[in-house]
């Protein structure tokens, strides 16, 4: 392992981010040093891949040797703008298929930024092929999916992970462990969780050809070949169920993930979903646009509820989390939390906490001019910065993430067995053991989807 260090200055301003730090195990680190820098690479140079990718070089010296993407003007927009901002001005080199990727080169970390439907088998074979891997979420779309991920990370001892970087965000690490883990709230006894964004593409642009620049064939990959009417990329995909799982599969798992952490949970004890299409029917879109589902734990329910029409319940809190404790409330978001007291009697005399994100727009002011379409998330771009920190620092310790692979397995597989609740029209109970649906073998056949020739579904027996 190479030898590092961690320069001490400061890296956030104010209490919040001095917790955040602590939290993490990682006291004033800002910027890691290293006598070699990583070897990257980066499969899936859309959005939030760049985005990563981005945030990394900010915080720790990296080699971007080679990138991959489908779209060959997507992937040269971003070798440009790599050679730009890392320290080595190198251009990196450019494939459109990531197993030639990572055949010619040897990495110490993978980044996947691509589409859901292709998370698992370019992690599966990013840590085969000697990586560590940084997976956006949710790590896959079928269960069997993430059970493979979560073996071969241990058989190949890799570390892995996942891009539910809530667990680095500074004002939410303050929450959990002055209200939560301080003992404000008591007793939780009831969690709930939302999303009320008009996030859901619903159109119906026609059939075309597929421009010259694109290889839409393999973007496809192991999911159904679609018609193709358009660049999939940004939000197009996400509305259909062949290349991910919806909002629930999208926007809760973030959420669920969030209070899982903070209270300490594994997987629930049961599952079950409601939901469909109930407005948006206009559209090509097949995921629901009204969904609610129910993630049971001893005592306590974790409910989740979305829809992609009308507006929130709270304007404040339009994607969030809310804590129902015997002493109090907590309400969360990548915004802001607020915890209400039940009265005056409680630790804090009655007096309500509030906590707002944290920027770091002086500290890094080329956030502000990225030039990315959408726009960076500005809030989110210190969380992952502390995100990419923790990842360093279990790959250099030969430890666990703060979003190990397994935990983004529980919280992702969670969503899953919500939408299969809903299409079965009953609860589920999953033996992660056995893996297997309890009792139940229409559910089981579904834990595997059908992969399209000549791709093949990995076996968490035999990775």
């Amino acid at each position: 392992m190479h030898q590092f260090t961690i320069n001490r200055r400061h890296f956030l301003q104010g209490t919040t981010a001095s917790l955040a730090l602590t939290a993490l195990g990682a006291q004033g680190m800002d910027l890691v040093h290293r006598a070699n820098p990583y070897r990257v690479g980066l499969i899936g140079t859309g959005w939030y891949g760049k985005s990563d990718l981005l945030r990394l070089i900010q915080v720790a010296p990296v080699e971007v040797v080679a990138l991959c993407d489908v779209d060959k003007n997507m992937l040269a927009d971003a070798a440009k703008l790599v050679s730009q901002r890392q320290k080595s001005g190198k251009t990196p080199r450019q494939y459109g298929d990531y197993r030639k990727m990572l055949a010619d080169n040897q990495f110490d970390i993978v980044l996947i930024g691509s589409p859901d439907h292709w998370h698992a088998l370019q992690a599966i074979d990013a840590m085969k092929a000697g990586a560590h891997v940084y997976v956006q979420k949710p790590i896959s779309v079928d269960v069997m999916e993430g059970e493979a991920m979560v073996a071969t990370a241990r058989k190949y001892k890799r570390v892995v992970q996942v891009g539910t970087q809530r667990k680095s965000t500074p004002h939410l690490i303050d929450a959990k462990k002055t209200i939560v883990d301080a003992g404000l709230l008591g007793k939780v006894s009831h969690v709930e969780m939302c999303c009320y964004f008009p996030m859901r593409a619903n159109g119906n642009p026609p059939v075309q050809a597929v421009p010259d620049f694109l290889d839409y064939d393999m973007w496809t990959g192991p999911a159904p070949l679609r018609p193709y009417d358009g660049i999939p990329h940004v939000r197009w995909w996400r509305t259909f169920q062949e290349y991910g799982n919806g909002i629930t599969g999208d926007m809760c798992v973030h959420m669920f993930d969030t209070v899982r952490w903070m209270l300490k949970l594994g997987w629930p004890k049961r599952i079950s979903s409601t939901g469909g299409i109930y407005v948006q029917k206009e559209g090509k879109s097949n995921i629901s646009d009204t969904q609610s589902a129910i993630f049971e734990y001893d005592d306590l329910n974790c409910v989740w509820q979305h829809h992609t029409w009308g507006g929130p319940a709270n304007p404040e809190y339009p994607w969030s989390f809310t804590l129902y404790g015997e002493n109090g409330t907590l309400w969360g978001s990548t915004m802001q939390c607020d915890f209400i007291p039940k009265d005056d009697k409680g630790p804090t005399g009655g007096k309500k906490i509030h906590l707002d994100v944290v920027y770091e727009k002086e500290k890094y002011p080329e956030d502000l001019t990225e030039p990315t379409n959408p726009k960076i998330e500005l809030n989110a771009a210190p969380a992952t910065r502390l995100h990419m920190l923790n990842f360093l620092n279990a790959i250099e310790t030969n430890g666990r993430p703060i979003a190990d692979i397994e935990e983004g397995h529980i919280s992702t597989a969670s969503c899953i067995l919500a939408n299969m609740s809903m299409k079965l029209g009953r609860p589920l109970v999953y033996d992660p053991q056995k893996r297997e649906v309890v009792g139940d073998r229409e559910a089981n056949a579904l834990l595997a989807r059908p992969y399209r020739a000549p791709y093949i579904h990995p076996d968490p027996k035999r990775v």
